[in-house]
């Protein structure tokens, strides 16, 4: 089975469904390919990364609500394991990002270089915006860090990830993460371990059905 993960790596609600796809599929006993999909929660371009919770006040009503809103998420992803620093944290623009998650995964490292986003972002306060930032963070998983840079320096994948991204709002995709199944299913959310467990039971016997 085919499991699409459409999601943004500045996104927490993301890094939890994905640690809680990753206790699923290890207690899960079919054959599944991930594939990482972009979508980005503000494609507004960033002039200098500010501290998130700032930005998210200016978003959201005010530092009080934004300290609410990260509280309540720090708590929910503790409980699942993962410590989210937003002391730290920095506002990005991730198109980047994403296109680095594109060359990771024709080096059969997507998974690898996904996760350290994500530790980079909200445990390191590393600014995943920063090209020289990512190509760091390419070398840190065992990939060429030169090679990172030169691709980030140049063109290669822009049209591939805007068309991605114009794909991902084609299909009616307005929050994340969301997972698609068989190419056909859709769960939006930080589902629990189970409900994810089920989903892929259910979707398997659905595709054993029609064949």
């Amino acid at each position: 089975m085919e499991i699409e993960i459409y999601a943004d790596v500045i996104c927490p609600w993301c890094y939890i469904g994905k640690r809680r796809l990753d206790e699923a599929l290890a207690g899960y006993e079919g054959e599944v390919t991930v594939r990482y999909r972009p979508f980005q929660l503000d494609p507004s371009p960033v002039p200098q990364p500010l501290p998130l919770v700032e930005a998210l006040a200016g978003k959201f009503g005010g530092p009080q609500r934004a300290r609410q809103m990260v509280d309540h998420v720090t708590q929910v992803a503790a409980a699942d394991g993962l410590h989210l620093d937003y002391d730290h944290a920095v506002i990005a623009n991730t198109f980047d990002a994403h296109r680095l998650v594109s060359w990771a995964t024709d080096q059969g490292r997507a998974a690898e270089m996904v996760e350290a986003l994500y530790q980079a972002h909200f445990n390191r306060g590393i600014d995943v915006g920063s090209r020289e930032a990512l190509a760091a963070l390419a070398g840190e998983i065992g990939l060429d860090a030169a090679d990172a840079r030169r691709f980030l320096d140049s063109d290669e994948r822009v049209p591939d990830v805007a068309a991605n991204l114009a794909a991902a709002r084609d299909l009616g995709i307005t929050s994340v993460p969301t997972f698609v199944l068989a190419g056909k299913y859709a769960v939006s959310g930080a589902q629990e371990v189970q409900t994810l467990l089920a989903a892929l039971a259910e979707v398997e016997q659905r595709e054993a059905a029609t064949r």
